[in-house]
């Protein structure tokens, strides 16, 4: 096991971050029910909620920059980034910032920042498999989903399926939606993706970065 301090863990257990950590380590992956505080959750599932029925979400696309494109057929959800805005969202930043110290100290990844946004998938919505860092950059260094759906029904669908990363036909896990669950990967190596919705979707996907800053480019870029 990993010793960690509990000053490092932002409000989360020490018992669980420790495990955490050595899923990281072990697989390349983590997942953990009643993982995020459940009121938390239920705050953050509200403000999408009221962003979803105000129409202030966008249609989430694929790639970066120039190259970014909206492919419905390969990705339904719409975003809107955290900013700081609400008291729910510096909590749960907040509880990030301190995840983000612990595996830098325990692990010595260099995390540089870490960004997030609300995801909604409506009703048939999907996101085909993949990979979270982008092809040329590798300042994606740990994704992260928290889910926010209370109650999820089991016959509801929109799991995300995690793959090996050595044989990305290989089933290793199916993570149902379900408020509290937090999962991580990283993000180079672990392909995944969201089967079909059959309910409206709410989660958190966010990134640790690491500073990829060369030659007067600045990476992450914002």
């Amino acid at each position: 096991m990993t010793p960690i301090s509990p000053l490092s863990t932002s409000g989360l257990p020490p018992a669980r971050l420790t495990e955490l950590i050595d899923a990281l380590v072990e697989q390349g992956w983590f997942v953990g029910e009643d993982f995020i505080d459940m009121d938390l959750c239920a705050e953050l599932h509200r403000e999408l909620a009221v962003m979803a029925a105000r129409d202030e979400l966008d249609a989430a696309g694929i790639g970066r920059g120039q190259a970014h494109t909206l492919r419905r057929d390969i990705r339904g959800d719409a975003i809107r980034w955290l900013d700081r805005q609400s008291q729910a969202q510096r909590r749960y930043l907040d509880v990030m910032q301190g995840l983000q110290k612990a595996l830098n100290q325990a692990l010595f990844l260099g995390l540089f920042e870490y960004e997030a946004h609300f995801a909604r998938y409506p009703p048939q919505a999907f996101y085909q498999r993949h990979l979270d860092s982008f092809r040329g950059r590798s300042n994606r260094v740990i994704s992260t989903v928290s889910y926010l759906n209370p109650d999820w029904p089991s016959d509801a669908g929109g799991e995300m399926v995690i793959f090996a990363a050595d044989d990305p036909e290989r089933e290793m896990a199916r993570v149902r939606p379900t408020a509290g669950t937090f999962a991580c990967f990283l993000s180079e190596t672990i392909p995944h993706e969201v089967l079909p919705t059959r309910l409206p979707r709410a989660s958190i996907a966010g990134w640790f970065r690491r500073n990829a800053s060369l030659g007067g480019l600045v990476d992450p870029a914002h």
